[in-house]
C-alpha cells in the first residue's frame, strides 16, 4: 500500500479499524514478558497494545493502572515537533489531509481508550499542550504510590 493509499485516500475510521495494535494484537506477548520480570518492584509499561479491558484482569488493584489521553492540541503540537524523517505525512501528495487523517485516527483511538478505561473502572489522565512532564510524573507517582 502506498503512502497516499494509507494516509490520504482512506478515512480515519478505516485507518483506526485496520491498525491491529489499536485492538490488542500482541498483548499476550507483553504479558509473557512481564511474567518473567521481578515482582519485588513496580514496573511501568506503556504502549498502544495495553487496552484497559485487556489489562484489567492482570492487575490486583485498579489503582495500579493508569492511561494517558492526549488532547487534540497536544497531539497536533507533538506532530509539529517531529523530525522531517518522522513526519511521514510530508511524503504524500496531500500532507495536510494525511496529517488530518492521522490526527483524527488517533483521536478515535484516544476516545476508545477513555471509554474502555471508564467501563473497567480504570483511571485516565489527560495530557494537554504545555503540560510539563513533571506534572505527569507527579500524577503517576501519586496515583501509583511510587517514587519516580
Amino acid at each position: 500500500m502506498s503512502k497516499d493509499e494509507r494516509w490520504v485516500r482512506r478515512d480515519p475510521v478505516t485507518m483506526y479499524a485496520t491498525f491491529r495494535w489499536f485492538h490488542g494484537e500482541g498483548f499476550d506477548l507483553l504479558v509473557e514478558d512481564l511474567q518473567r520480570m521481578p515482582t519485588d518492584r513496580p514496573i511501568l509499561v506503556e504502549g498502544f497494545r495495553l487496552l484497559p479491558h485487556l489489562v484489567r484482569p492482570h492487575v490486583s488493584d485498579p489503582r495500579h493502572a493508569v492511561w494517558f489521553a492526549p488532547t487534540s492540541d497536544f497531539r497536533r503540537a507533538a506532530s509539529g515537533r517531529r523530525r522531517d524523517a518522522d513526519a511521514f505525512w510530508m511524503q504524500t501528495s496531500d500532507p495536510d489531509r494525511a496529517l488530518s487523517n492521522l490526527l483524527e485516527r488517533d483521536r478515535i483511538f484516544s476516545d476508545e481508550i477513555v471509554r474502555d478505561a471508564d467501563e473497567n473502572d480504570l483511571d485516565v489522565f489527560y495530557v494537554a499542550r504545555g503540560d510539563p512532564p513533571v506534572k505527569m510524573r507527579h500524577a503517576v507517582s501519586e496515583r501509583l504510590n511510587v517514587q519516580l
